[in-house]
């Protein structure tokens, strides 16, 4: 059996990091699966969806990580071709990729004590978004 469902959300860009963690329990739930996989999934090419704690230090230290590996104040050909400033989010979010699959044991996100799951907008603009979640499994 297989169950899609959507998440809008509005983004800050910028390495805005969501907490998706509970909407994705919920479509779980919905879905009436008890085992199988759950699949988050991002359209765009902007965006990732990872697992991290939401916790501001971490968040901080992740965003100044990202920094040091894809600097947004470098050159970067997608800017020269189409001159919207956001190579850098192009190649971050390439990096990070832009979906997640986590195992649903007994209805249950398969998550670590402190692991959320998350999505990180690496635009240089606020976006509305739709984040897709598959529930699959019996």
């Amino acid at each position: 059996m297989t169950h899609s469902d959507r998440i809008p959300i509005t983004t800050k860009g910028f390495s805005d990091t969501i907490d998706l963690t509970r909407h994705v329990e919920d479509v779980s739930k919905a879905s009436g699966i008890s085992n199988g996989v759950v699949t988050v999934f991002c359209p765009g090419s902007t965006g990732s969806i990872t697992t991290i704690e939401y916790e501001s230090g971490v968040l901080d230290d992740l965003k100044k990580a990202i920094e040091r590996v894809a600097p947004a104040n470098i050159p970067y050909d997608h800017d020269k071709r189409w001159g919207d400033g956001n190579g850098f989010s192009h190649v971050r979010a390439a990096l990070m990729k832009p979906s997640l699959t986590i195992p649903l044991v007994e209805g249950r996100l398969a998550l670590g004590t402190w692991q959320q799951v998350v999505f990180i907008d690496f635009d240089n603009r606020s976006r509305r978004r739709e984040i897709i979640v598959q529930v699959t499994g019996d």
